[in-house]
């Protein structure tokens, strides 16, 4: 997106050739590499640059998608559900930040924070964190600032409300529960803040793997809360930046 702005301004400003931008943008909007085509266009089309889905993908493939992404100028890159394994292999080419944590691997650091207010994470219990960091990290590498509030489900609300002021202060709240996943409901009723409830697989027979949660967060009462898929801390991360930088953001 930026290179495109600063081609057109170099365009207006007498610095770049018409037909010489008009070469650029005809340059083809993606790379073909056989098992995997890179999208050059996905900045301007969505405002971010691609990101890679590490599982299913073997290393090797991972590594060819990421040089092509480098070659055709997308500098920083995130790859999600990347297993340590394979980011040991990827490090032996690459330098590749990983957290274990989320199981997520960035290229090229993270980049100054630009959005319009702080993102709050929240997360029910600790066993979501999986989720919970994979949905902080990547609100961090689209430049937000991200307040983390662990482990502050119903079971015990008055964690909750000890960290009121931080949610109250945030522009965006994404709130990770697994089990009957109630606490997204909450945080929707003391906010007036957009609200993203991400239902995770944690839980007993009961919770289904994640279903429990996600049909409670869908017939959820509190205005203002919208649900993705199960365990997509990225969704839910990619919304929040989206919403954190389209919006005026609370003011101080």
């Amino acid at each position: 997106m930026n290179d495109i702005k600063k081609l057109l301004e170099d365009v207006k400003q007498g610095r770049v050739e018409v037909d010489d931008a008009l070469l650029f943008l005809k340059k083809e909007p993606f790379a073909e590499l056989g098992y995997a085509k890179p999208d050059m266009l996905r900045p301007l089309m969505q405002g971010a640059g691609e990101v890679i889905f590490g599982q299913g993908k073997s290393s090797a493939q991972i590594m060819g998608i990421v040089s092509a992404m480098k070659e055709n100028g997308q500098d920083r890159i995130l790859i999600t559900r990347l297993s340590e394994k394979k980011a040991d292999e990827l490090k032996e080419n690459l330098d590749l930040d990983y957290y274990p944590e989320a199981g997520t691997g960035i290229v090229g650091g993270m980049k100054e924070a630009d959005g319009n207010g702080r993102i709050a994470v929240v997360s029910a219990g600790t066993s979501d964190i999986p989720v919970f960091e994979e949905a902080a990290l990547t609100a961090e590498f689209l430049g937000n600032e991200v307040i983390r509030i662990c482990d502050v489900g119903v079971a015990g609300l008055h964690r909750l409300i000890a960290r009121l002021d931080d949610l109250m202060a945030a522009n965006v709240i994404i709130v990770v529960a697994g089990m009957e996943g109630a606490l997204s409901s909450v945080v929707g009723g003391l906010v007036d803040r957009p609200v993203i409830a991400v239902p995770t697989s944690v839980g007993y027979g009961a919770s289904f793997n994640g279903l429990s949660a996600l049909l409670s967060m869908l017939n959820s009462c509190a205005s203002g809360v919208s649900v993705v898929n199960i365990d997509n801390g990225f969704g839910a991360g990619y919304q929040a930046s989206l919403i954190n930088h389209l919006s005026p953001g609370r003011k101080r």
